[in-house]
C-alpha cells in the first residue's frame, strides 16, 4: 500500500479510545505509519484491539493488504516522546479543556515542529492553540470514523491559511469530505446537532412522543440517517451533557440542558456504553 501524497508518512494520535482508534485506522488506511499513545498499558492494549478490529473490518470489505501488513505500521505506546519526528499529531482525549491543554503541552514537548490537530467537537481551538508554539488546527472526526465521510476543519485565530489548505488535502487523502468552519462554540455540526437533540429530549420530558417515535419522525420525515435520541445514546449522554454545558456557558440559555438529561446522567443512564439511555441495550 502506498501513502496518499497528501498524507504525512508518520502520524501520531494521542488517545486510543473509540475516536482515537478510529482516527488511527483512517490514517493507516491511507498508507501512513501511525503512533498511538495512551495513558497506561491497559489503555494501550485496548487501543491496539480497537484498531485491529477496524483493520480486520477493512480487509474483510476488500481493502488492499493483510491485517499483519497494516498492523506493522502501527506503534502503540504510553510515552508521548514517541511522537518525535512526526509531522502531524492528532489529539483525541476526552472533551475537557483541562485534559486537552495537558495533552497539547505533552505533544509540543515531544514534537515541537509537528502540526497539532484537535478532535474537539465544541471547545475553543484558539484557546488550545495559545498554550503551544506549534501550528494548530481542528480536525473534528465523526463517530464511527470508518463509516463517516465528514471531517470538520476548524480554523483557529492563529491557524495559517496554508495549513487550512493542507488540512483539506489530508481529509481528501482519507477519502472524506472537509467542511471548513471558523472557531466558534460548537462549530457547525455540534451546534446544530446538539440543538436538535436538546429539543428532542425536551419533547420526551414533556410527553410529546416516545423516543422511538421522535426518532422515526426525523429519520422517515426528514431523511436523517439516525434519530437524534439514538445518536445521543451513541455519543453518550455524559459527553453530550458536557458539550451542552459548554455551549450554554458560551451561547446562553438556549442551550440549557433539560432536567431529564441531567437526571439520566446522574442515574448512570449514559446510552450504549452503560446499556441504557433513551433505549435499552441489554435486551436481546
Amino acid at each position: 500500500m502506498t501513502t496518499s501524497s497528501a498524507i504525512p508518512t508518520q502520524v501520531g494520535v494521542l488517545g486510543g479510545g473509540r475516536m482515537g482508534a478510529g482516527i488511527a485506522h483512517a490514517f493507516l488506511q491511507a498508507g501512513a505509519s501511525v503512533t498511538v499513545v495512551d495513558i497506561n498499558d491497559d489503555a494501550a492494549a485496548a487501543a491496539t484491539q480497537r484498531v485491529e478490529k477496524a483493520v480486520k473490518g477493512s480487509i474483510d470489505r476488500g481493502a488492499e493488504g493483510t491485517v499483519e501488513s497494516w498492523m506493522q505500521r502501527l506503534n502503540v505506546s504510553t510515552n508521548a516522546a514517541d511522537f518525535a519526528g512526526h509531522a502531524l499529531v492528532v489529539e483525541a482525549v476526552p472533551e475537557s479543556m483541562e485534559l486537552k491543554t495537558k495533552a497539547f503541552q505533552d505533544i509540543a514537548a515531544a514534537a515541537p515542529e509537528a502540526v497539532i490537530a484537535t478532535n474537539t467537537s465544541s471547545l475553543s481551538v484558539t484557546e488550545l492553540a495559545n498554550v503551544v508554539d506549534n501550528d494548530v488546527i481542528g480536525l473534528h472526526f465523526f463517530n464511527p470514523v470508518p463509516a463517516s465521510k465528514l471531517v470538520e476543519v476548524v480554523v483557529a485565530e492563529s491557524t495559517p491559511e496554508t495549513l487550512v489548505d493542507t488540512a483539506r488535502g489530508w481529509v481528501d487523502g482519507l477519502g472524506k469530505t472537509a467542511v471548513v468552519v471558523k472557531d466558534a462554540p460548537g462549530f457547525a455540526s455540534s451546534r446544530l446537532g446538539v440543538a436538535i437533540a436538546l429539543e428532542a429530549i425536551r419533547m420526551v420530558e414533556e410527553g410529546v412522543a416516545s423516543p422511538r417515535d421522535i426518532d422515526n419522525a426525523m429519520v422517515l420525515g426528514y431523511k436523517f440517517p439516525i434519530g437524534p435520541l439514538e445518536l445521543t445514546d451513541i455519543v453518550g449522554l455524559d459527553v453530550r451533557l458536557g458539550i451542552t454545558e459548554y455551549l450554554e456557558s458560551t451561547l446562553g440559555e438556549r442551550f440549557a440542558p433539560p432536567q431529564l438529561m441531567r437526571d439520566m446522567v446522574a442515574r448512570g443512564e449514559l446510552g450504549r456504553k452503560s446499556g441504557k439511555g433513551f433505549y435499552n441495550y441489554t435486551e436481546n
